[in-house]
């Protein structure tokens, strides 16, 4: 009986793995030939001795190897290849940036690369910038049309872009002096540069604006299923060495997007890198801590509160630690926590004579600083604020406020004394004015990350809690703070 019931069982998971194998053909046999499309965009898809090649191209490669479908690649114009796979019913466009605006105009597999867009200008015409802000008025600007750069640009005010054709074209106006700046990438950069006959050190960053992740991106009439299929290809190439090789061969790096993306800010003692390189920080502990008792650990990246703040709201599989729960955010993510309870205030300069009892008293101030994207900024911009100096950095508002450059600036009372001692500065050199809000504080997570992985992160907290794992790591980073409380 043993021997008859093992045969039976092994020809059922044999059937069962054929049929899926046919199942998942059928899928692909149902779908019409794909059409990819591409651009010249070296390193991650150019032509070479008339053979495309490149990052994305060979991924491509491999995962149309693992779905036994056809890779026949085209080369169009930007413009031109965007507006083909929005109208084109088998049409596939790469490498395509997932933004708001772009978001529910295709379907996406992703993301295999990640890339900072800087400012860069000629470096016999350097053009200091501080923020996104100040290139607004620092001359002219190259943009490509249809580019999400370009996109953000036009979103973000900007009225002074000067269009070009492509990197060539940019790049030649900028280095003749018919552009002050043009937004790209180091690694487009470069390359173009190269295949100019120009050296890289012709031209100078000057202001990294954001981060973006790369895609694949399908019309919205392929398939859920083939598309799901492709995403499944793409992690196993994350997972058994593929996309890191190809990152090396073709990026010389071997940073890339992970399966899931975990983004913070420099934001102390929350979270923040120490004099070692190494991120860390009281919600970083709690962060790692989950990740350890899950027995997974996907790296963690630094950015901007802004740039970070953005990648969540379009991107799938993204955590964003720590962020305030506040009514304008409670339906654009999903929550792990709380983590802990901070207040915020707006804060004047000692000494600076400045009373403040109400709102009404904030809004007549000439000039108040706020970060960019942070609750307490939307919370004011929906109170009818028009006096906010924005910036990303707060240290760089903390400056202005002390240099008297601003009235005053709203910040957290749990941050804020931190800040003052990187600046060697104290508290005792402001002034908390008003409480503006207390409030608790979360992990959160894009709002197309399974409920599944949200839920187990929140049961791992909640035992963290009740083993006094939770209780230890406050107790490392706010002794003072836990010692008052009890």
């Amino acid at each position: 009986m043993s021997y008859w019931r093992t045969s039976f069982y092994f020809i059922a998971i044999l059937l069962l793995f054929q049929f899926t194998s046919c199942e998942k053909e059928d899928i692909h046999k149902n779908q019409p030939q794909l059409r990819f499309i591409s651009e010249e965009y070296n390193p991650f898809n150019y032509t070479e001795n008339s053979e495309v090649t490149g990052l994305a191209p060979e991924l491509l490669r491999e995962v149309c190897r693992q779905l036994q479908i056809e890779c026949n690649i085209e080369f169009l114009p930007w413009e031109q290849g965007y507006n083909e796979a929005l109208q084109t019913d088998n049409a596939v466009l790469f490498s395509t940036t997932l933004n708001s605006t772009r978001r529910d105009l295709f379907k996406w597999a992703g993301p295999f690369a990640s890339l900072d867009w800087i400012f860069y200008a000629a470096s016999v015409n350097p053009v200091p910038l501080g923020t996104l802000e100040d290139a607004k008025d620092a001359g002219k600007i190259g943009v490509i049309a249809d580019y999400a750069m370009t996109e953000f640009l036009e979103e973000q005010g900007f009225t002074n872009l000067v269009p070009c054709s492509d990197l060539a074209d940019a790049f030649t106006k900028l280095l003749n002096g018919e552009i002050d700046l043009f937004p790209s990438d180091k690694f487009t950069t470069e390359q173009a540069l190269k295949a100019m006959g120009e050296s890289v050190y012709s031209v100078i960053p000057q202001l990294t604006i954001k981060t973006e992740l790369l895609y694949f991106a399908f019309n919205k009439s392929i398939t859920d299923a083939v598309v799901s299929d492709f995403q499944d290809a793409i992690n196993e190439c994350k997972k058994n060495g593929v996309l890191k090789q190809l990152t090396q061969e073709f990026l010389h790096t071997s940073d890339y997007p992970d399966i899931f993306q975990i983004y913070t800010e420099s934001y102390p003692p929350l979270t923040f890198r120490n004099e070692k390189g190494e991120i860390t920080g009281y919600g970083t502990d709690i962060v790692k801590e989950i990740m350890q008792r899950n027995n997974g650990y996907d790296p963690i990246r630094l950015s901007s509160w802004s740039n970070g703040y953005q990648l969540a709201l379009n991107n799938p599989n993204f955590c964003l630690y720590t962020m305030d729960r506040t009514e304008i955010r409670e339906d654009l993510f999903q929550w792990v926590g709380p983590i802990g309870t901070n207040a915020t205030w707006i804060f004047t300069r000692a000494g600076s004579g400045i009373t403040l009892t109400s709102l009404e008293d904030a809004k007549k101030l000439a000039s108040i600083g706020t970060v960019e994207s942070w609750f307490s900024t939307q919370y004011l911009e929906e109170q009818g604020f028009t006096n906010l100096v924005p910036d990303e950095d707060p240290g760089i508002l903390t400056k202005k406020l002390l240099n008297g450059q601003i009235e005053a600036f709203v910040c957290s009372e749990l941050t804020f004394p931190t800040i003052l001692t990187e600046m060697e500065h104290t508290y005792e050199d402001v002034t908390p004015a008003f409480e503006l809000m207390s409030s608790d504080f979360y992990i959160a997570f894009s709002k197309n990350t399974p409920g599944s992985v949200v839920a187990k992160w929140q049961e791992t907290l909640e035992a963290m809690k009740s083993d006094g794992t939770y209780t230890a790591i406050e107790l490392k980073w706010f002794p003072k703070l836990i010692i008052l409380e009890n």
